[in-house]
């Protein structure tokens, strides 16, 4: 083997393959290290502990492997468990009755999305022993009517209508010189072209219709519908984040200093930024995707790794996704298709009616 920068599986011989699998599968089980006497005892073939410790060197000398301690056994680096990820990881096949508890946890019948997803969540939280994390979706519903309603001056509530009696409402800041007439004639514009369609798809033909026929409202009337439509189009980017199981993060936890790292994760989960920045990483992917320790600055500090597949609406669109958080040595044979599966279920419910809420 030639020394360097660390290889691709198809770089390393037989025997350095199988002693790398059985050191990060020894790894995930126990998250203990592996010395080249026992590993001497797990191989198939007979391999004496001295060329296991020289097949170890190389390795290491490869930055797939390291020795925590000095002459205690090896350890698989980040760039180890990503190299077994990629190129020698045996997916497992989902066990029925892990399919039957998802299943079951994530029937819409007389429940809100928000709920399904976060029975789907606590489902597979549970079964990981993970931290579970979806981004619920901001669903297109067709709009039945949209009203401004006057706050006093500088400030409106937005009233938005769907055609299945769902409301929701936003505060507007208002340009100087906005009085309650000027809401009216808005209101009015907005409804004259909005019903029956979704907020996506008037938006920008109403944006297009302002700025080739500003005539037709005044200066003021149309900041107030362009501050309007801006306001529902930036709500899209604050979908809901919803995180459950964080205590499995605690399970392997052993010294102070893994705590105030677990501990800065979930103080990154609850800003919610940079793990909405990580999830649109799966905007362009196909399928789950694997971050690994410091491949990603949300878990460079504590080391964890993050399995997370996006999930599709009717019409093929990415509209969230769904993942666990657990350690570097989570057992990813078996979470694949675990998170894989969950986001497929979700994406079939996606269509189907949910109990809308009206907020009080």
């Amino acid at each position: 083997m030639h020394r360097g920068k660390a290889p691709v599986i198809t770089e390393l011989n037989d025997r350095s393959r199988e002693i790398f699998r059985q050191i990060v599968e020894a790894y995930v089980a126990t998250g203990e290290p592996i010395g080249s006497r026992t590993l001497s005892r797990r191989l198939q073939v007979a391999l004496s502990p001295a060329t296991i410790r020289n097949v170890m060197a190389d390795l290491e000398d490869y930055g797939l492997l390291y020795a925590p301690h000095t002459s205690a056994g090896r350890l698989p680096t980040q760039a180890g468990m990503r190299l077994f990820v990629n190129g020698l990881l045996e997916i497992g096949r989902m066990p029925e009755e892990e399919r039957s508890r998802i299943d079951s946890q994530c029937k819409a019948a007389g429940r809100s999305m928000e709920q399904v997803l976060s029975e789907a969540l606590g489902a597979l939280s549970g079964l990981s022993r993970c931290a579970g994390v979806v981004v619920a979706p901001k669903i297109q519903r067709t709009l039945k009517h949209v009203e401004f309603v006057w706050l006093g001056r500088h400030r409106a509530l937005v009233v938005l209508v769907t055609e299945d009696g769902m409301v929701e409402n936003r505060i507007l800041d208002l340009p100087d010189g906005v009085e309650m007439s000027t809401l009216v004639e808005a209101g009015n514009y907005l409804n004259a072209r909005l019903a029956g369609r979704s907020l996506d798809d008037i938006r920008d033909a109403i944006t297009t219709e302002l700025e080739q026929q500003r005539s037709m409202l005044d200066a003021l009337t149309q900041r107030v519908v362009e501050a309007g439509l801006a306001t529902w189009a930036g709500d899209e980017s604050q979908s809901a984040l919803i995180v459950r199981g964080q205590s499995h993060l605690l399970d392997d936890v052993t010294a102070v200093e893994d705590l105030e790292r677990i501990r800065s994760l979930f103080e990154a989960l609850e800003t919610r930024e940079q793990f909405l920045r990580l999830v649109d990483l799966t905007q362009t992917a196909d399928g789950v995707q694997i971050f690994i320790g410091a491949e990603n600055e949300l878990f460079g500090v504590t080391g964890c790794s993050m399995i997370v597949a996006p999930y599709r609406d009717a019409r093929e669109r990415i509209v969230g996704a769904i993942g666990v958080i657990g350690p570097q040595r989570i057992n990813y044979a078996r979470i694949i298709p675990m998170v894989d599966y969950t986001a497929k279920v979700i994406g079939r419910l996606i269509g189907q009616p949910f109990r809308t809420e009206t907020p009080s």
